[in-house]
């Protein structure tokens, strides 16, 4: 079974407003409702592609609620943890001539609450994979997904972790099966600036060298480098397309990439069917489905 972390869920209320007008009355032209968040996005696209799983995580309040009854839409098990204090964040984003995004906070998760998650996890056993993915709540240390690994040890759980800095550099000592920073996180990481596509090799193999077994950076419109577990570099171009929403594309290149790997075994292909889908979901209004994915990899 595959598992996805959503630390804090949201709600994303995406909204056209044709001129946005600072300090004024702005009216919508388009607007959509949708579940939020990293993990949530995988396992969306996962569930598009015909891989069952389950998401887990943190929800509060009415907002909480919606967001479980915006995943059973889309046929998603769902396993999450509620919780008292405070409630599960709107994110507000506003497209016209420029985007502009507004986060909310999320509610605050205490220990005996994380403590739930922790059990759950451990529960689980060899075959199964889990996804960390995305930011945590202001409450928690950054710790957090380090602590979930040292839960797994020696369970022999494929885990997957795309997150930023010191979330994803506490879990390398455990050996991640794969991590995906994209180049400006991988430029972070190391306080450099990637120039070259033998800078994104360098770095990417640094990360092998702390832990990680597989990294996959994901670069925009040029496209991802993945190196493998036994160092080899595969690298390929983004396929062409008219990108209409960026959001969720890196989390469908996630959910790509594990369906490639579970479907072959191969890393080439995992590659491919990991930028056939983050790009899928860019040329998208919304996260991709299995057909637009399949088309893109039939083409690029």
């Amino acid at each position: 079974m595959i598992y996805t972390v959503t630390f804090n869920p949201a709600i994303d209320y995406i909204v056209d407003i044709d001129e946005f007008k600072l300090g004024q009355v702005n009216r919508t032209s388009t607007e959509q409702v949708l579940p939020g968040g990293k993990g949530i996005n995988v396992s969306i696209v996962l569930g598009n592609l015909g891989f069952e799983n389950t998401a887990l995580g943190f929800l509060a309040g009415f907002t909480g609620d919606k967001i479980e009854e915006c995943m059973s839409c889309y046929n998603i098990k769902t396993d999450f943890i509620h919780v008292k204090d405070g409630m599960s964040r709107i994110n507000v984003k506003v497209k016209g001539t420029r985007e502009t995004e507004i986060n909310g906070m999320g509610p605050n998760v205490g220990k005996d609450e994380l403590d739930i998650l922790y059990r759950r996890i451990s529960t689980l056993s060899e075959g199964d994979i889990l996804v960390l993915a995305g930011s945590i709540n202001a409450s928690l240390p950054d710790t957090v997904y380090a602590d979930i690994l040292n839960v797994l040890v020696g369970k022999n759980v494929k885990v997957v972790v795309d997150a930023t800095g010191n979330l994803l550099r506490n879990v390398l000592k455990f050996k991640p099966f794969m991590v995906k920073p994209n180049i400006y996180e991988l430029s972070q990481i190391y306080g450099v600036s990637i120039e070259s596509r033998d800078d994104v090799i360098k770095y990417a193999n640094m990360l092998r060298k702390e832990g990680a077994v597989n990294v996959l950076v994901s670069m925009g419109k040029d496209g991802a480098i993945l190196i493998d577990e036994n160092g080899n570099v595969y690298e390929r171009e983004a396929p062409s397309g008219k990108v209409i929403n960026t959001v969720g594309s890196g989390d469908s290149m996630v959910a790509g990439f594990i369906a490639g790997y579970l479907e072959k075994g191969d890393y080439s292909h995992a590659l491919k069917m990991g930028l056939a889908a983050g790009s899928a979901s860019a040329f998208s209004a919304y996260l991709a489905t299995k057909d637009e994915v399949l088309d893109v990899y039939r083409r690029s």
